[in-house]
């Protein structure tokens, strides 16, 4: 069965390691999207973090989508939402209380891509969150906030070590009411018990009529897993988590090694 929509998780796939997108995958990108092909970038990221990367691909327009958020809210390309799964604001207000308690920076995202964090000393990374995704930084406590502000997720940041130490602890308090993911090293994400980037990609592929045997993801981390056992073709890059590498079907080249092209030429073109 040929391939109809192709998804691509950003940061370690469609992203080199300086951040930026290989020449030969905007060539590939192009052809699929010139063949009719929907490519649907999923990320963790919000919309304003994904927007430009989609410009320049050429990923536009009401018949083309994305998957923010770990799947939290899917929009097609002319920034109308599509499906959206929150995060109750009193679950918000326990994981800021959680994290001040134990001293772990914490933050939100709300459905218009803002970054809120009631830390007043800020972590680097929660900076440098911001910063890739073009966003703005507010340190507000929830109290500051409306009883009606839309979640899209929660976030625990800190280094590694930090991280290692509280994530079972994390997963104990918040797993019974909220999908808990490690993004990478440096980010627990907490989201609507719905939300993952293959609930998205289904949901998304229900309104398309297309099967999940006509999809192909490709992913390089934990969040990427769901993705996978979705896709009818499941490809993990060489740069991969080892778990990753464990549900895909086919490991390419790494992201700074023409992965993304090898791929669509072995299973598309």
């Amino acid at each position: 069965m040929s391939i109809k929509l192709i998804a691509l998780d950003m940061d370690g796939t469609l992203l080199n390691s300086h951040g930026k997108i290989l020449t030969s995958t905007k060539e590939a990108v192009k052809k699929a999207l010139d063949r009719g092909i929907k490519v649907v970038l999923c990320s963790g990221r919000p919309i304003a973090g994904l927007q430009h990367y989609m410009d320049e691909l050429g990923i536009e327009g009401s018949a083309e989508y994305v998957v923010t958020l770990n799947g939290a809210i899917t929009r097609d390309a002319d920034d109308d939402i599509i499906t959206k799964d929150l995060v109750p604001n009193s679950l918000y207000r326990k994981m800021a209380a959680f994290a001040i308690e134990h001293k772990i920076p914490f933050n939100i995202v709300d459905v218009d891509s803002r970054i809120i964090t009631s830390n007043h000393d800020i972590n680097p990374m929660v900076y440098v969150q911001a910063y890739e995704n073009k966003v703005t930084l507010y340190v507000r406590a929830p109290e500051e906030m409306p009883d009606d502000l839309e979640i899209a997720k929660g976030c625990f940041v800190g280094d590694s070590d930090l991280l290692n130490q509280w994530e079972k602890e994390i997963r104990k308090v918040f797993g019974k009411d909220l999908y808990v993911v490690r993004a990478d090293d440096h980010f627990i994400e907490l989201l609507n018990p719905r939300v993952s980037k293959g609930n998205g990609l289904k949901e998304l592929c229900q309104n398309l009529n297309i099967s999940s045997k006509e999809v192909m993801a490709v992913g390089d981390e934990r969040n990427d897993i769901s993705m996978f056992a979705f896709a009818g073709t499941a490809v993990c890059m060489d740069n991969g988590s080892a778990e990753a590498k464990k549900h895909a079907d086919f490991i390419t080249s790494s992201n700074d090694e023409d992965g993304i092209s090898k791929a669509f030429n072995k299973f598309i073109f």
